[in-house]
């Protein structure tokens, strides 16, 4: 486990860092400040976690990452390019799935190729592909009332997958299921971040979830949001993923960013 305290933003270069978050500040109408001054980068090809106390500001800065609110000072840029606003290089998981309930499995998971004019047979094509990915093979003709709350969270992150961006942004994408569909798609995500080389960048409130999941997890402090350090888990990742939990450096790591968090709840 590898610990920064305070980091500084380190210089993005063209290969290692995807997404650049620059001195970004969020105060919202009234004058809640919501960051201060947050930098850090996200490199391609590793899922990043944001993780603190409940008001730091997780969702805010995953959504001026997204380009859906603006940021009050500070810049963003995804592959040198600076947000201002959504685009084709990042795709969103949300919370409470967003799928459209008059469409099938299909019509949810090409969506997103259908507004780039992507042709049907080809976005069908790439949409069946991502279901399959998923896990819901033969669903496809099935409607978002028809699929439990697991399954519909797998539309929402195949739709998310079909569109190819470079940047996957999620927000607590598991918080709404059951403790074994949660774990069952802990693992899945596992498997995804070997198969599609993107920058995930991950909102969780749960220590034990980002630590499993993660490559590095940004820690905030509490609002305003800062970066208060970026832990590096360094856990082996093979084939057995039930192993990671049981690993000495996990318990180590989990009772490491509670302390570091419990000090915000006294």
């Amino acid at each position: 486990m590898t610990i920064h305290a305070n980091p500084p933003a380190a210089p993005a270069t063209a290969t290692d860092a995807v997404v650049e978050v620059r001195n970004v500040s969020k105060v919202y109408a009234g004058g809640i400040q919501a960051l201060d001054s947050v930098s850090i980068d996200f490199p391609r090809g590793q899922l990043t976690s944001l993780l603190g106390p409940s008001g730091c500001g997780k969702t805010t800065l995953l959504k001026i990452i997204a380009g859906l609110l603006p940021a009050t000072s500070g810049a963003v840029l995804v592959n040198g390019t600076p947000v201002s606003g959504p685009g084709p290089g990042r795709a969103f998981v949300f919370q409470d799935f967003a799928l459209m309930p008059w469409a099938t499995v299909i019509g949810n998971v090409a969506f997103g190729l259908e507004l780039r004019g992507v042709g049907r047979a080809e976005r069908e094509n790439t949409a069946r592909h991502y279901i399959a990915e998923v896990g819901l093979s033969g669903f496809e003709k099935k409607y978002p009332h028809e699929l439990s709350g697991g399954m519909r969270q797998r539309v929402g992150l195949a739709r998310a997958l079909a569109v190819k961006a470079d940047v996957l942004l999620m927000d607590e994408p598991f918080s709404a299921v059951d403790e074994q569909t949660r774990r069952k798609f802990q693992e899945d995500l596992l498997k995804l971040r070997e198969v599609e080389n993107k920058t995930f960048v991950f909102v969780t409130h749960s220590i034990e979830e980002a630590v499993y999941v993660s490559d590095r997890i940004v820690l905030l402090s509490a609002g305003p949001g800062r970066v208060s350090q970026v832990i590096v888990p360094d856990i082996p990742r093979g084939d057995d993923v039930d192993a990671i939990r049981r690993h000495p450096v996990y318990l180590d790591t989990v009772d490491t960013i509670w302390r570091g968090l419990k000090r915000y709840l006294d």
